[in-house]
């Protein structure tokens, strides 16, 4: 029987996230002038940005990704080199890609579970050698971002969706796999398989795993999560690297 191990991305295998990376694409936009305005746009929805997550991913992600609107994919492509060296890899936590490599050598099959998109997540998946991808597209109309997702957008209780469809792809048992995230909006996905891992939780996130009796582990340099988020969301939108 095939056994997958699933892995949130944001909070879990990396202290950046979406609003950081888009800050990224944002910055580096062919337009200077419209590279100032979206960036100026970005810190004014951070408080909207912050009450919108709270409430709901799905949402939040709707909602965000319409910042997307107009941006080339040729570009947005040609990019995710440098965003991967620049952002992400500096933000990946002590230990993340052991954890994964460990997975591989017990024979679970290493699989990303993300409401990224896609455009930002090759270089990941080179580096963490990822067997799989459950991820976010844009939907793109001659060439540019419309501000749409494809559906199913992957959030919360979509992302149990898409990880059950996945498993009768590979003949895989969600009682014989795990699953590893940081968020309480990944509850649902960490209650589908039959070992779940928590990882630098989230206070609503941490009251659950001690309910449930999850094993925690904490890859953060620090104890305390906060609103850290939103805070490296902020730092990572002045220099483009998460800290």
């Amino acid at each position: 029987m095939t056994r997958l191990a699933f892995y949130d991305l944001d909070g879990t295998l990396c202290s950046s996230n979406v609003v950081v990376r888009y800050a990224f694409f944002a910055r580096h936009h062919p337009s200077k002038a419209r590279a100032l305005l979206k960036c100026g746009k970005l810190l004014l929805s951070v408080p909207v940005m912050i009450g919108l997550d709270f409430y709901s991913r799905t949402l939040f992600n709707e909602v965000f990704y319409r910042e997307y609107r107009g941006m080339k994919k040729e570009w947005l492509q040609q990019l995710e080199g440098p965003l991967f060296e620049k952002v992400i890899r500096p933000s990946l936590y002590p230990g993340a890609k052991e954890i994964v490599e460990a997975d591989r050598a017990q024979g679970f099959r290493p699989v990303l579970v993300t409401g990224e998109l896609d455009v930002a997540l090759a270089p990941v998946v080179r580096y963490f050698g990822f067997d799989a991808v459950i991820s976010n597209s844009l939907v793109y109309e001659n060439g540019a971002a419309t501000g749409k997702v494809v559906p199913p957008l992957i959030a919360e209780a979509e992302k149990v969706a898409a990880i059950e469809r996945l498993c009768r792809k590979y003949g895989a048992d969600l009682s014989q796999s795990k699953a590893y995230s940081d968020s309480f909006s990944d509850a649902p996905m960490l209650e589908s398989v039959g070992n779940p891992v928590v990882v630098n939780p989230d206070r609503r996130l941490k009251r659950v795993a001690a309910k449930r009796g999850w094993p925690i582990l904490e890859l953060k340099p620090s104890a305390g999560r906060g609103d850290g988020r939103w805070a490296v969301a902020i730092e990572g939108d002045r220099d483009g690297h998460a800290h």
